[in-house]
């Protein structure tokens, strides 16, 4: 069965899951949610979820927050008020009411249990989308919904490929051949393949689409058999398998076009340093320069990025590296590195292999390397990072790979 576009989309409301702490990102999170963290330069982590529902079509979104919001909020207001009320599209920011029992949101699904007034008072709402706001991919969230409708599914997950020696890291979807779902295992030793493809696993993106009542319905018969619900992987999915709702898996169709699909949970410093380095690569896995699928973000009202040479050796150069607008290169040299918004490298200094996020300013013959280096901090003149690791843990985070983590407006001691 095949619906129109424009009936799905007016049909379909976005529940964006955006209040993850991200512990293991810390200090990245010490004064914002993981989904706020900064990637790629100028953009956030949620930006990618939010534009591929622009891309898709999807212009009904709440975004619902926890963990320490002031960041997004701000970041949804400037970036992303874009859409139109009076046409019905919207980007609402959500945060915890404590509706039930005086709870916060206690996982997932609780999230969206304590809202599911939102999307009961719509006139006319047949399919839930759920999102997690802190993965870095790119997907037409319309395909999966006509592939939800043409399956007649209760529920589908999206999912991708890995190979079976690497699935006990991930939350495993057992399929029969029709892609129904008869399994969802955490991490298991002897994960199983899929039917079609031997050697393979589905891995639970986190991705969702519910139809609206039944989702309702689930809600309500877990309630009422004093079962708890305040997980989709642990409790909801299960749940809807043991009662023999039809729970389908939707392989991951990447729009990135690269012949491996490409989908990260940036969990860890490591892997959010390694994913960052990645997008300076001669042919980065992730393609931010395919306009047919354009990423969206704020945009600073700075001037273009600027490199100056002086007599001398002050000669400023930036190689293999991302500039971003209103940054200036003056005598210095930079390195397979990404450079945000209104950097400042002066003469003499050398960044290499690091990240340096907005409005930072690096001294005259300072050297950083692998380094992560958070808003608003002044590196002083002759600094050195990344050199003496062991001098750099009595001072600053230190991951065990050697990446060096200098927090949001931290004043670097002497």
């Amino acid at each position: 069965m095949t619906f129109p576009g424009s009936s799905i989309l007016r049909e379909t409301v976005t529940m964006l899951l955006a209040g993850g702490q991200g512990e293991r990102l810390y200090p990245l999170t010490a004064h914002r949610s993981k989904p706020s963290v900064p990637f790629g330069g100028k953009y956030r982590i949620i930006d990618f979820a939010l534009s591929n529902c622009l891309n898709s079509g999807l212009r009904r979104v709440y975004v619902l927050v926890q963990y320490k919001s002031d960041s997004l909020n701000q970041h949804l207001l400037e970036a992303w008020s874009i859409f139109n009320p009076e046409l019905g599209e919207y980007i609402y920011s959500i945060p915890p009411q404590r509706k039930f029992n005086n709870d916060w949101y206690l996982g997932t699904a609780n999230a969206i249990y304590q809202n599911l007034n939102l999307f009961s008072q719509e006139k006319k709402v047949n399919w839930v989308l759920i999102l997690s706001g802190d993965h870095i991919y790119k997907m037409d969230y319309m395909k999966m919904l006509q592939y939800h409708i043409d399956m007649n599914a209760d529920l589908s997950m999206s999912c991708i490929e890995v190979p079976k020696e690497e699935a006990d890291r991930f939350g495993i979807v057992g399929v029969n051949n029709k892609y129904e779902v008869t399994t969802f295992i955490e991490k298991p030793t002897k994960p199983p393949e899929i039917p079609d493809k031997p050697g393979y696993c589905f891995v639970n993106m986190g991705i969702y689409i519910f139809n609206s009542d039944v989702l309702k319905d689930i809600f309500k018969e877990m309630e009422s058999e004093k079962i708890k619900a305040h997980d989709f992987g642990n409790d909801i999915i299960p749940f809807m398998v043991k009662s023999n709702r039809k729970v389908v898996a939707y392989k991951f169709f990447d729009e990135n076009k690269k012949s491996k699909p490409y989908w990260k949970d940036i969990g860890t410093i490591d892997s959010y340093f390694a994913s960052s380095m990645d997008l300076i690569s001669v042919i980065p896995e992730f393609n931010f320069y395919d306009q047919s699928w354009p990423m969206r973000t704020y945009q600073y009202q700075f001037p273009p990025a600027k490199t100056v040479s002086h007599e001398g050796e002050r000669v400023g150069r930036t190689l293999n590296s991302l500039i971003c607008d209103g940054s200036i290169v003056s005598g210095g040299l930079v390195e397979r590195s990404l450079l945000g918004p209104n950097v400042r490298v002066n003469s003499f200094a050398y960044v290499t292999d690091s990240i340096i996020m907005n409005n930072c300013n690096i001294g005259r013959h300072a050297r950083i390397r692998r380094a992560i280096i958070d808003k608003n901090v002044n590196i002083p003149e002759g600094y050195e990072i990344g050199f003496d690791l062991e001098n750099d843990k009595k001072k600053f985070t230190v991951t065990e790979s050697g990446i060096v983590v200098i927090g949001k407006d931290q004043t670097l001691p002497g």
